[in-house]
């Protein structure tokens, strides 16, 4: 019984160690980029991949993005210098699918963080950023997992997002197309 807490710790670890160096960077540039366009960045997801999108959109927050969670009272309306980010692996989920068709109307882009590519979301995605977990249509490079129902998802999520911001915190130290910061120039 000793060593139950740290095999599971070590396979935890591990499952998030392999499913995030298999996300693709130039998607998630691709997000960078939108994020760093887009006047207003709002975030939908259900359960705890929205917990997951709560702590993206207040880490974004922190470093100069302006986010709402959809739903919130406070939440401005949207509008095409806008960017929604969907979280759902599978881009079906019944509220987040009809918030991203909504907002797509009203001309905003839409960024998907999910882990099935071939999604019913996608030909409304602007960006997508597959993390390549287990899913349904058991693809051959997804990372399976012994974790409960969609822990490596959701876990993944949040590590993303992290993951996301240092790269931005980094980015900004570098030579960048000085367009990509114009919104955000509180980064300096």
């Amino acid at each position: 019984m000793d060593n139950i807490y740290k095999k599971n710790a070590e396979l935890i670890l591990n499952e998030l160690n392999e499913a995030l160096l298999k996300v693709d960077q130039n998607e998630v540039y691709s997000l960078i980029e939108e994020l760093n366009k887009a006047e207003k960045i709002f975030f939908i997801g259900v359960g705890r991949v929205m917990t997951m999108l709560q702590c993206i959109a207040k880490r974004l927050k922190h470093i100069g993005y302006d986010t709402y969670i959809v739903g919130e009272t406070t939440e401005p309306p949207i509008s095409d210098k806008d960017l929604l980010i969907v979280g759902s692996g599978s881009g079906s989920t019944l509220i987040p699918s009809g918030i991203a068709k909504k907002a797509k109307s009203f001309g905003a882009k839409i960024a998907h963080i999910g882990a099935i590519p071939n999604n019913p979301l996608k030909d409304i995605t602007d960006v997508f950023v597959r993390i390549p977990v287990k899913s349904k249509q058991n693809l051959p490079d997804q990372v399976d997992s012994n974790q409960p129902m969609t822990s490596l998802f959701e876990q993944s999520l949040l590590l993303l997002g992290d993951t996301i911001t240092l790269t931005i915190l980094d980015m900004k130290d570098e030579p960048v197309n000085e367009s990509m910061w114009s919104n955000h120039a509180n980064l300096e």
